[in-house]
Order: C-alpha cells, then structure tokens, then sequence
C-alpha cells in the first residue's frame, strides 16, 4: 500500500515536512536541531534533493507541504523557489495542497515577501514570540517589534491572506499586563492563526541551565494554568478557535492543516536532519547531525537514525493523548472500531470523575477536553 492512501480508518494524502537546519544564531530557549554554518545550504539542498527521490515510489502525492526549521527565511528567494521546484518535479502536490514556511521578521523585506508569494507558498508563519523589545532581547531573538510588525505588514501586502504568528508566553518574571498587551498587538494584527506556547526551559539548553543554576527569575508553577486560560479566554473572546492546546484559529478552515495530520494519524514524511516520519503503522527519523546527514546521501543512502513499528495499542495510546489535546476530542465508536477499546467501558470511574470536575465533556458520542481539561491534557491522558 503506497503510504498516505489509508490511515485510521479513512482515506488522506500525506503531508511533506522539510526541515531546513540552519538559523543564524541560536536562541537560548530552542531545542530544535539547528547548526549556524549557512555556507553549506547549498550542500544540504543538494543533499535534500537525493533523499527526496529515495522515497518517490512510497510517497507519492501530497496535500500539504511546511518548510520548518531551524530558520527558512536564511534562505533566498531564489533558493526557496529552487527548493520546491525540486520538490514538484519529484513528487505531485496536489491542487489547492497548503504550503507553509516559517520566517523569522529580522530576515524579511517587502520585496521578499512578494517574491515567497511568487513560488506558490499560501501560508506563512512568523516567529513574532514576543511584541516587547525587553522579551525578545532576553529570548535571544535577532528581530524588534517595529519588524515583528513591518514583517505582518509586507505579508499582507504581498497577498498572504493565511498567516500564522507564534508567540511564547510564561517568561521568567514575565507579567499578565504584558503578555495581554502581546495579545492584544497580535489581535489588532488579525493573523489567521495564533500559536502560543508555554516557555519549556530544557535541560539541555542554555537558558535550562541557568535557570537550574538560579540565574533566572522564578516561574511559579502555579501560574502555568492562569497564562493557559487567560489566553484560551482573551482570544476565543477575539473570535479565535481554540482547536488544539497551543493553536487557536480565525475559523476552522485556517486551522493548520499540515499540522492536523500529527494529531489524527494520517501520514508524513520528514525531510532533512532530526525530521520524522510516519505511515501509517511505522515512524522513522533522521539523523540529528548535518555532517552525517550529508555523509549518507553522498552514498545515496537513507539518513535515517532510528525506527519503531507501532501496534494496535500503541497507536491507541497515541490516539488517546492526541486526542485530548484538541477540540474534536475522541470519537467513541470511532476509536473503538480502530482499536478494540471501549474507552467508557474501560475507564467509565476516572471518565465521570473527570466529567464531574469539568475536565472533560461527555456527550454525543465523543469524549471532549473542556478549557480546563486542555491545560492538563498530558495528565488526562495518562489514564
């Protein structure tokens, strides 16, 4: 079976993620594999185009297409055209296929923008992260407010009418005033999408470390659930969709579709270093090393670092903790057709006690996470 012609239960095209490895700095808070040897994009589209083919008998034909990273936007114009061009002649994306690439506002002018518009890419998404010149600074950010807002200005102006803005909220000693105040500034933006994430301060990167070592502000975790729903509350007040933990939406239709296709099971395939992959029963990922990335497709081999092959229940497990991140929830019947649980059956005691602290909503055949419940989404399911 090609991948992408079935998964769950339904008929779904893939989708293609490219991950593009290099930022020209690193921020202190990102956790994502990046290196800042620009010099050697040139190698890596290169290399990029060879593990392309690879997977052009098992990956036929794709409906969205997100170009992450890392930082996209080091790249040209130019280059960015090259590169989906190579991606077009290799595999098919369909009519009307999403395509989305991530941008950073200090890489940006009005005739970029324009040119981005130009290949055929329909969505962009902005690294805004903060709309306060202090918070940028501390986040390592390379970009100000002025261009956050003159990078949202261009892209209107160049035809976008699906953008995304990405913002983070719970900084060390950060306040409410000013995380509604960066609300507030991306509202009157009117973007199509809003991702807002809760700063995760890892132990592996610099910022981790020094707020281990007591170098930074303490962030109590008692406001962890006071930022989720005042932001849940400020932008589903401004008329957004608040579809999956982190993403709001103007309207269902600009929900990210890319991004869907995590949450629901339906295939993938990653391209480039740290990228993954998924079809449907087996999910495979790549080297976190360019060099290595590099090395292999010079011998035209797979870059791949590591694999797992998923059973029933695993995939039932997954379906479970996706599930209750997003808006939809958990079709009951559904689910126990793809994967021989009844969950009412199997956990009716924890599901009424979650229902009767209004975590969950149980009705119509669907088991959905209420705002609550969505700030404890992890926990919920871990039942």
């Amino acid at each position: 079976m090609t991948a992408g012609t079935m998964t769950a239960g339904r008929a779904q095209a893939p989708g293609l993620y490219i991950h593009f490895p290099f930022c020209r700095s690193k921020c202190g808070y990102c956790d994502f594999y990046s290196v800042t040897e620009t010099p050697l994009v040139s190698a890596f589209l290169e290399a990029l185009s060879t593990e392309a083919a690879l997977y052009r008998e098992e990956f036929t034909a794709f409906d969205t297409l997100y170009l992450g990273g890392g930082t996209p936007s080091v790249m040209a114009p130019p280059q960015v055209a090259a590169l989906l061009e190579t991606i077009r002649g290799t595999f098919t994306i369909l009519d009307h296929a999403e395509i989305t690439i991530e941008l950073n506002p200090a890489d940006l002018t009005r005739e970029d923008l324009r040119m981005l518009r130009e290949t055929g890419i329909n969505r962009v998404n902005i690294g805004v992260q903060s709309f306060h010149d202090r918070e940028l600074e501390f986040l390592g950010r390379r970009h100000d407010r002025k261009q956050a807002l003159s990078a949202l200005e261009w892209a209107m102006s160049a035809g976008f009418d699906n953008i995304g803005l990405d913002l983070i909220y719970r900084l060390p000693g950060q306040c409410f005033k000013d995380w509604r105040e960066s609300l507030a500034q991306a509202i009157a933006c009117g973007p199509a999408h809003l991702s807002c994430y809760e700063l995760e301060l890892k132990p592996g990167t610099p910022m981790g470390r020094k707020y281990a070592e007591g170098a930074l502000p303490e962030r109590p975790e008692s406001l962890a659930r006071e930022f989720f729903v005042e932001t849940s509350e400020i932008l589903e007040g401004a008329g957004y969709v608040h579809y999956e933990v982190s993403n709001f939406a103007a309207g269902m239709d600009r929900a990210s579709r890319h991004n869907q296709k995590y949450w629901d099971h339906t295939p993938y395939l990653g391209l480039g270093p740290a990228a993954h992959s998924f079809d449907g029963s087996r999910r495979w990922w790549n080297r976190s090393s360019l060099d290595a990335y590099l090395a292999d497709l010079r011998g035209a081999e797979r870059p791949v670092e590591g694999r797992e092959d998923l059973g029933r229940e695993e995939l039932a497990m997954e379906a479970l903790f996706l599930g209750l991140r997003t808006r939809d929830g958990i079709d009951l019947d559904r689910y126990a057709r793809l994967y021989g649980r009844d969950l009412m059956e199997d956990n009716r005691r924890q599901l009424e006690e979650w229902s009767r602290l209004g975590l969950i909503e149980i009705a119509h055949g669907r088991i959905r996470p209420t705002r609550s419940g969505m700030a404890v989404a992890d926990a919920l399911a871990a039942m």
